[in-house]
């Protein structure tokens, strides 16, 4: 049996949000949204190596309290405008210096709180085994019944589906809980998908919540709350 591959796991985590200010380190239940992710990476099988991204030096402290190790990322690679690949590049470069190359880098923004250690590895692990693709992403199932505005008018991308939601062919929805990229891929592309097939991991609507607005932290809240109840009647 041939040795497990490296795996980098990477949370990009800048200060500069604008919807919510420092919006990876708000508490959440009080605990820094930035923890929960740093909790299941830690327990996650596959990875051999977190870190964290990052520009800020609150979100350093926070994130080495939390027990992770931090990179510092140049303030040009955490702009608005900055995509998260340059951050995840200079990373490998970092760690490159150090003598640690892995074979695939995961990407785990800190704004999805519920995402498990178990996800994180059958994404993973369904990356080892399909050898023809560059990356595997997660995604949610949807019945949604989806459109486009064309002249003040709405019009169907599918038209003619049945109207009740339980007979419509299922959507996939593109979540950003966890991409898992072949190195070389991303190094040569420049981008989490790279360019040949990818493979997916579909996971349900809240693993995949992602915080992004002040009313996703409502709700996150609430989703913690629901599973304090199920705890105590067991």
């Amino acid at each position: 049996m041939s040795a497990s591959p490296h795996v980098l796991g990477v949370i990009p985590a800048r200060g500069g949000s604008k919807s919510i200010p420092l919006k990876n380190i708000r508490p959440l239940n009080g605990t820094p949204l930035l923890a929960f992710t740093i909790r299941a990476a830690t327990q996650s099988t596959f990875l051999d190596r977190c870190v964290v991204s990052t520009d800020h030096p609150d979100i350093v402290a926070a994130a080495r309290a939390h027990g992770a190790e931090v990179i510092d990322r140049p303030a040009e690679l955490a702009t608005d405008q900055a995509p998260t690949e340059g951050a995840l590049l200079q990373v490998l470069e970092v760690l490159g210096r150090q003598g640690y190359r892995p074979e695939y880098v995961v990407t785990l923004e800190p704004t999805s709180p519920f995402r498990t250690a178990a996800l994180i590895d059958r994404c993973i692990a369904t990356a080892i085994e399909q050898q023809d693709i560059d990356c595997v992403l997660t995604v949610t199932e949807t019945r949604k019944c989806y459109g486009r505005l064309v002249d003040g008018r709405f019009e169907y991308l599918f038209p003619n589906q049945p109207r009740r939601r339980q007979e419509r062919q299922p959507l996939y929805e593109e979540s950003s809980t966890v991409y898992v990229t072949r190195t070389t891929a991303l190094e040569r592309d420049r981008s989490v998908l790279g360019r040949s097939r990818v493979g997916v991991v579909v996971t349900d609507a809240r693993e995949a919540l992602d915080i992004n607005e002040p009313l996703d932290f409502l709700i996150a809240e609430a989703v913690l709350a629901q599973r304090r109840l199920e705890e105590q009647h067991g």
